[in-house]
């Protein structure tokens, strides 16, 4: 088949997400400005960039005036910390997808243990084998189509890294011993449990 998105796809779901898979899942503590914490899952998320370390995460919004908690904490607090899921994880990282009122503590309410953080105010999650401490950059509106608000994309530095060193095996992060947890589309997720390594031409190491 072959379709525009403009003028639909007539099938029972929208295929898209499905097809830009599998995607990291940033899973994100935030504080708002009573220092209340939200922890929530998004699909759009990855690193764009290494020196500095930058990533993006994008939450769309139902109206001009509202957007994910998430993304309005980082903007107003200037810091928010990247979560790795990994499989261990997985139940209680959905069970923080779920709606909930504004100040509601998701972390609590899904019996997540939480550790604190060096250089940013919001605490990370203790389970987690890896999670990147940031400090917001800045945010891009991309407009939706139809009367949503824009999707706010959302970038920021990391400007500390947590590893669990049962993880680092001759010097290098070993995810086969963690399996880290990808977003498919639908309903579907993906483990990574399966590793090899291919080289560039001409590229050692």
């Amino acid at each position: 088949m072959f379709y525009q998105p403009k003028d639909g796809h007539g099938l029972p779901r929208d295929p898209f997400k499905a097809l830009i898979a599998p995607r990291p899942i940033g899973w994100f503590t935030t504080l708002n400005a009573e220092g209340r914490l939200n922890l929530a899952p998004y699909s759009y998320f990855n690193a764009v960039g290494d020196d500095p370390p930058v990533v993006m995460f994008s939450g769309g919004g139902r109206d001009d005036a509202w957007h994910k908690d998430s993304v309005k904490n980082a903007e107003t607090s200037g810091e928010f910390v990247h979560n790795l899921v990994t499989w261990d994880l997985r139940e209680q990282m959905n069970a923080t997808s779920a709606e909930v009122e504004h100040g509601i503590d998701e972390a609590a309410l899904a019996g997540i243990e939480l550790a604190p953080s060096r250089l940013v105010r919001p605490p990370r999650v203790k389970g987690a084998p890896a999670a990147l401490e940031c400090r917001y950059l800045r945010t891009v509106e991309i407009a939706q189509n139809g009367p949503k608000g824009p999707n706010r994309v959302v970038f920021g530095e990391v400007v500390g890294i947590h590893i669990d060193d049962a993880i680092i095996v001759d010097g290098r992060v070993d995810l086969s011993l963690i399996r880290p947890v990808a977003r498919l589309g639908y309903a579907q997720y993906a483990v990574v449990d399966t590793i090899f390594r291919m080289l560039r031409p001409g590229i050692e190491g």
